[in-house]
């Protein structure tokens, strides 16, 4: 899933608030209007909750 950027992940995850889980920021991100690579990044990475936004991009760009 390329063409996913750290900008476009703090777009779509604007207006989370944390702690929270991977459903609950998929759902922010669908808000937000987030293009489907970015919404399938965030639902691949199971059920942990993230306690920031660091713990959420650390996660999201540790396999590239």
């Amino acid at each position: 899933m390329a063409g996913v950027s750290p900008t476009d992940l703090q777009k779509a995850l604007s207006g989370a608030e944390y702690p929270c889980d991977s459903v609950q920021l998929r759902k922010v991100a669908e808000d937000n209007h987030a293009p489907k690579e970015v919404t399938e990044r965030i639902a691949h990475l199971g059920k942990k909750e993230f306690q920031n936004p660091a713990e959420v991009s650390k996660a999201v760009f540790r396999n590239e």
